[in-house]
């Protein structure tokens, strides 16, 4: 067997380990299936296959993307769908030994998201309250749930009509790789949704073009069948001027930060929070912990009396 049909093998039973037992999204697979291939490539100019490259063809691998002005948060995604792969073999039984377990993740600055305070939520909350009539009971609904339930805008507006269940309090999410999740909503967010469902009807096409009922829960006339995550994006930052609060801190996705964040700083566990996000690794939670942890020292900062009189210290 030549070594390109070596790789293609070894290649073609990772990809589909992650699609059938991990549920891998399809652009998953497509970057990972791409950046082995340019690894594999490269260890061929080393007269090296996938099955024998070692640690020290990873790091010159490195170095060369590097030289070559990768980004350090690229280069981390590509050692990531390395060790993976490695990982595979190693567990598989088609090497002895994973080259991957003593090469360094490169470091990344990763920008903390951006997040609302409690009192900046509230009083979106509050503004909502004063909207009349049936587009108000859905911007309620919508707002409820999301920061109630922690969900994409993507899985907002996506929910189909049978994900709320009467007298339940969770929803039934599909989110990224088609995975199912429980995300449980407070008592308002169920009271909000019941309110909108009674005027659900008004965002549906007249019955002389209705061609079949419509599956979702948020419904419009539009081309897409319901609600966009543009469209709902314009309606938060309408409704953050009504708040008084900045516009451009008001997002669909920054209502999720803060749903995390606010969880963090009341006590919730990080693997808890990591369950009602849909992350699939807790690394990508964590960086809710420093936004918390900020928030916190600052608080001690600008409220304890001591260090009102001694300063930060």
């Amino acid at each position: 067997m030549s070594s390109e049909d070596s790789n293609t093998r070894l290649l073609d039973a990772f990809l589909e380990m992650m699609s059938v037992e991990r549920a891998a999204a399809a652009n998953t697979l497509k970057n990972y299936g791409r950046d082995i291939c340019r690894f594999g490539r490269f260890a061929s100019t080393r007269k090296e296959t996938l099955e024998t490259a070692g640690a020290d063809d990873i790091s010159a691998w490195l170095a060369t993307l590097e030289r070559e002005g990768l980004s350090s948060s690229t280069a981390a995604l590509k050692v990531s769908a390395l060790r993976q792969f490695y990982q595979f073999l190693y567990t598989e039984g088609y090497r002895a030994d994973n080259p991957t377990a003593s090469i360094e993740r490169p470091k990344t600055q990763r920008p903390l998201p951006k997040v609302l305070s409690s009192e900046e939520v509230i009083a979106l909350f509050e503004a909502s309250e004063l909207m009349e009539g049936s587009k108000g009971l859905r911007l309620r609904a919508m707002l409820e749930i999301l920061y109630s339930g922690g969900l994409r805008v993507s899985e907002l507006v996506g929910l189909p009509l049978g994900a709320l269940r009467k007298g339940e309090r969770v929803l039934v999410v599909r989110g990224k790789g088609d995975k199912e999740r429980v995300a449980p909503l407070t008592q308002r967010a169920v009271e909000a949704a019941e309110a909108y469902l009674t005027c659900r009807d008004e965002f549906l096409e007249t019955k002389a073009k209705q061609k079949a009922p419509s599956p979702w829960f948020f419904p419009s006339r539009g081309k897409a069948g319901h609600i966009t995550a543009a469209r709902f994006a314009q309606i938060l930052k309408d409704l953050a001027v009504k708040a008084g609060v900045p516009p451009s801190k008001v997002s669909p996705h920054v209502l999720r930060h803060a749903f995390a964040t606010h969880l963090l700083e009341g006590g919730a566990d990080l693997r808890s929070v990591q369950q009602m996000l849909g992350h699939a690794d807790i690394t990508t939670t964590q960086i809710y912990t420093h936004i918390a942890q900020d928030r916190l020292k600052e608080l001690v900062f600008s409220k304890h009396p001591l260090a009102k009189k001694q300063g930060k210290t």
